[in-house]
């Protein structure tokens, strides 16, 4: 009895274990179901977890900031690429004034692997200011977008939250957290177990619209390619949901709008990446965004049994359209990539369940599906301003992608970037509407430019202008104008090569005066006995008057501006009727006006009144200077036949010469098979056995006795006296092995390296230049022995006078490279003083301000600052740091050229432009520049020098000037091609221009300078 009471207390113990465990459950399954509806302990937890994660903008360095890494959002928006782009800039000149400072808990966040929580931007792009911080340019992408959430139309939001995520918005629970909803997500979970065992291919995502949008934004690849980074994901949306606090209705809300505005649509030739459902009804089905939203806005269901009213307006096809969109946000390159029937299927599919569901009624769904979808091919861009609209723009861009590494503008474009820059935009669009008036021929000749030397020839349209402005800081020289009146993306003023024939007599003239300076520098303490001991060379005059002035004023009594005024005062002959033996040849030159050419000028007097001879012989005493400075070397190597310096010129002379006829023929053979190559040697050859022996044995010396014999038979089929006999003879006679290469070129009257080239060719088919060069060396040389015999005395000196001469032109291009020359290298010969060598606007532009700043090269600027990332946690300001310049030329020499350069304006070939610029209290401003006027012409010559051929390549006239010594730039007038030849404008033209753009620049010119700290900032 009593151990069958026992055995009941232990069954009634069990059974209460039991209860107290079955109540337990279901206590655990209420509470799991009450939090799986109401989200209450996640929101507690991810609110206090989120709620400190914050940021805010300091000043300096930051230490505590984070940069993401590869999500597509990050990428595009370049928050991804910033460490990259500031550690540029700030080896630029650029140097972090504000940086943001992330808490504590945003760095734990993100250590931990979460992505940045914060309010992220919905549209973002390149915004640059003016110098007022007025816009110059400015992007946002997407482009159309919707600014609320209640601007959204209810029906596209049912439509979605149907599709993706139907408890989104559900009311009743405000703590819901958005990034899970539990159904879809345990039948992803069932589906991807059970996928283990099925041979589907796909199965369906537990995705909440809250995650895709981390996904699509900050995965890499905009995938999830695993697990763990879903939870990712999962975890990242829950964290951004709850910031604001326990109430995720706002947050879910803006979940809906940032779905709708940046879902990824894939992208299209001519139009980019395609973001959110604005924009992609635009790329792929050219649907104005304000009149697809009014439709839809304005659909009226109704009973079925009556005709869809609002179809007739295109509400059924837009909202077709709009849901197709929707639905091909997970596969979009899929559908819009040649798959636009079976996006047309699926799209129906989803009309016949959204109208089962109650989503949209069956009117709306047949007439829907009485629509098909059509998407659009062609490339589809935005409405964009005209290239010369967008001119300083493009520019500044451009100067953007140098600095940050960028090649694309399409990247750069879509940067969160604002820039300011130190543009005039007032200015800007001033100037450029004038430059864009003058393609109007009424417009041109209201403005008094038709007149000789101006337009009184040529279409005006056709001539294309281009002013660049600065203004000289303390630290900088800040660019506030930039423009042309050319309609295209290129820029003339930094991105051509033009002859603007006379500026570069204010090169030369630099040159000359910076030779003066030196010699100033190591003569000038001497007393007069050690000046007059001073040898100097004949043919350096320069050094000889320099000697003589300041013997005259020994130990240091000439000042240096003394000196380069009196420079400037030495005479040269304006004669044209002296040959110049320069750039290998004989050459003449002539005088604008004739009425100079019986006169004895200055250098300033031709500087001023820009006379070609006086500069002509400048030049040859410049290269002179440099040829015979070191006393009595080059002397020695013309006179002395046993110098052994000779040899090592004549070598070069070969090796230089032998280049230029090796690539001739190797482009006139290059490509061509045996016989074409043979046939294009033999054309226009006399056809005679000497001939035809040294050709051929010398393109195919291992040619056999028959082959020869065939040869030269085929060819001379009409001379029946050439026997066996003969040809053994012309076999041994003409053999590689008896003559030499340029014996062999000498009999058959054909430049012995072209035959090498055919030989060589013949032999090596698929060679470059390169191979070519490398193989021909011992040729080259060979081919010129005859020039090492002694005999050839002459005949050398001449050769190594021409190279004499080009040392010294080198000389003069490291002088002019020094001060901003933009080429590699220039023409040997003294026409590069009236502008052979040719020049860029904008490299003119930088040698005035080195002019205007004392011989100073101060940074150009044309940028103030960038800021990255505004108002985010990678918010980044930079400041363009400037410094205190290089001394390029001595203060005294640019002091004196600008005082040259009134002169030009005061009553030179600038004349027409004295007294334009006056202040408001009447006051004048003074004004310095120089001319030049280039006429491109490719000229053919005959053997006896004689002109055979002159054809236009371009017309350009330039002035380059400043204004009162704190302004400077260039204006350049334009004509590429043959129809350069109807045009007859000179540098008037130019100078005319800036006369016109006068009151437009004086608001500017007439503003107080810039403070010191300013920066690149302009008047008010």
């Amino acid at each position: 009895m009593q151990a069958s009471k026992a055995s009941w207390v232990r069954r009634l113990f069990k059974a209460v274990i039991v209860l107290g465990l079955l109540a337990l459950i279901g206590v655990t399954v209420q509470l799991v179901n009450a939090e799986m509806r109401t989200s209450a302990y996640q929101a507690r937890f991810f609110a206090d977890l989120a709620g400190p994660a914050t940021y805010q903008l300091g000043s300096g360095l930051s230490s505590s900031i984070r940069f993401p890494h590869s999500g597509p959002y990050d990428k595009r928006l370049g928050y991804s690429q910033l460490p990259t782009f500031l550690d540029k800039l700030q080896s630029k000149d650029f140097e972090i004034s504000q940086q943001a400072r992330m808490s504590p808990r945003m760095t734990e966040l993100i250590d931990e692997g979460i992505f940045v929580p914060y309010r992220e931007k919905t549209q973002a792009g390149l915004i640059i200011l003016d110098c007022r911080q007025q816009p110059l340019f400015g992007v946002r992408y997407p482009e159309r977008v919707y600014d609320r959430f209640e601007d959204l139309p209810p029906l596209l939001i049912d439509s979605l939250l149907f599709i993706e995520n139907r408890e989104l918005l559900n009311a009743e629970d405000p703590k819901r957290n958005p990034a899970v909803e539990w159904n879809r997500l345990g039948k992803a979970v069932l589906m991807q177990a059970l996928h283990k065992f099925s041979t589907e291919d796909k199965t369906p995502g537990g995705s909440t619209l809250a995650t895709q949008i981390e996904k699509y934004r900050h995965s890499p690849g905009g995938r999830t390619a695993s697990i763990k980074e879903k939870v990712r994901q999962m975890v990242s949306a829950a964290v951004r949901a709850y910031q604001q606090g326990e109430d995720t209705t706002a947050a879910r809300r803006q979940i809906v709008l940032d779905y709708m505005n940046t879902m990824p649509l894939s992208a299209k030739p001519g139009y980019g990446e395609i973001h959110g459902l604005g924009d992609g009804m635009w790329a792929w089905y050219g649907r104005d965004f304000g009149e697809v939203n009014q439709l839809l806005r304005a659909v009226v269901e109704q009973t079925e049994n009556r005709t869809y009213a609002e179809n007739q307006g295109g509400a059924a096809q837009a909202y077709k359209q709009a849901l197709s969109l929707l639905i091909s946000q997970r596969r979009p390159s899929h559908f819009f990539g040649g798959n636009a029937e079976q996006l047309d299927e699926l799209t129906n599919s989803y009309l016949r369940l959204l109208a089962n569901a109650g989503v949209i009624s069956p009117a709306l769904r047949d007439a829907a599906l009485r629509t098909t979808l059509s998407t659009q091919r062609r490339y589809v861009a935005a409405s964009q301003e005209s290239f010369v609209a967008r001119k300083a723009a493009t520019s500044m861009r451009t100067q953007l992608g140098g600095l940050l590494g960028i090649s694309r503008l399409y990247d750069l474009d879509r940067y969160d970037l604002t820039v300011l820059s130190t543009l005039d935009l007032r200015v800007q669009n001033a100037v450029t509407g004038v430059l864009l008036g003058l393609r109007d021929p009424a417009k041109a000749e209201a403005a008094g430019l038709h007149q000789k030397q101006l337009l009184d020839r040529g279409d005006p349209s056709k001539v294309i202008y281009s002013f660049t402005l600065y203004e000289r800081g303390e630290n900088a020289n800040y660019l506030r104008v930039q423009t042309d009146n050319f309609d295209q993306p290129f820029d003339i003023n930094m991105g051509t090569k033009l002859d603007l024939g006379s500026t570069a007599k204010l090169r030369t003239l630099v040159t000359y005066l910076e030779i003066v300076a030196s010699l100033h520098q190591r003569y000038g303490d001497l007393d007069a006995q050690q000046l007059h001991a001073v040898p100097v060379d004949p043919q350096d005059p320069i050094t000889r008057w320099a000697i003589d002035y300041l013997a005259i004023r020994p130990n240091g009594d000439a000042s240096l501006s003394e000196m380069l005024e009196a420079a400037l005062e030495r005479r040269y002959s304006a004669n044209p009727g002296e040959q110049f033996f320069t750039g290998g040849g004989l050459h003449s030159f002539v005088n604008f006006k004739r009425e100079d050419n019986s006169r004895v000028l200055t250098v300033r007097e031709g500087l001023r009144n820009s006379v070609n001879l006086v500069f002509v012989r400048l030049m040859r005493d410049v290269v002179h200077h440099y040829m015979f400075r070191n006393v009595g070397d080059s002397a020695r190597l013309l006179q002395d036949a046993d110098d052994p310096r000779r040899r090592q010129y004549l070598s070069r002379f070969a090796d230089q010469e032998g280049r230029v006829y090796l690539q001739r023929f190797f482009r006139k053979y290059q490509g061509k098979s045996s016989e074409q190559m043979e046939q294009l040697l033999l054309h226009g050859l006399r056809p005679t056995p000497p001939h035809l022996a040294s050709v051929y044995l010398s393109i195919a010396p291992d040619a056999s006795f028959e082959q020869f014999s065939a040869f030269i038979k085929n060819k001379q089929q009409t001379d029946k006296a050439l026997t066996d006999k003969k040809l053994a003879k012309l076999y041994a006679q003409y053999s590689p092995q008896k003559m030499s290469l340029a014996d062999r070129g000498y009999v058959a009257s054909v430049h012995p390296l072209e035959l090498w080239m055919v030989a060589y060719l013949r032999a090596h088919p698929d060679a470059d230049w390169a191979k070519v060069t490398a193989a021909s060396a011992d040729q080259r040389q060979q081919v010129y022995h005859w020039l090492f015999s002694s005999r050839r005395k002459p005949a050398q000196d001449k050769r190594i006078r021409n190279l004499l001469e080009v040392d010294g032109f080198k000389e003069i291009h490291r002088d002019w490279k020094r001060l901003g020359y933009p080429f590699d290298s220039m023409v040997p010969s003294y026409a590069s003083a009236l502008g052979a060598s040719a020049d860029r606007p904008a490299a003119l532009a930088e040698l005035m301000g080195i002019i205007v700043n004392d011989g100073v090269r101060k940074p150009n600027s044309g940028i103030e600052s960038l800021r990255f990332a505004a108002d985010t946690p990678y918010d980044t300001l930079l400041q363009h740091r400037t410094g205190n310049g290089e001394q390029v030329l001595p203060p005294e020499v640019a002091q004196a050229l600008r005082g040259a350069l009134r002169e030009v304006v005061a009553d030179g070939t600038a004349k027409r432009i004295n007294g334009t610029f006056v202040r408001t209290d009447g006051s004048a401003i003074q004004i310095g520049g120089k001319t030049g006027t280039g006429d491109h012409r490719f000229n053919v010559y005959g053997p006896h020098g004689q002109l055979i051929e002159s054809r236009v390549v371009s017309r350009s006239a330039t002035f380059v000037f400043n204004i009162e010594g704190r302004f400077f730039g260039t204006l350049t007038a334009h004509v590429p091609g043959p129809q350069a030849a109807r045009y007859d404008f000179t540098s008037a033209l130019p100078v005319q221009l800036l006369k016109m753009l006068a009151p437009n620049l004086m608001p500017l010119i007439d503003t107080p300078v810039v403070e010191a700290g300013q920066g690149g900032a302009c008047g008010a």
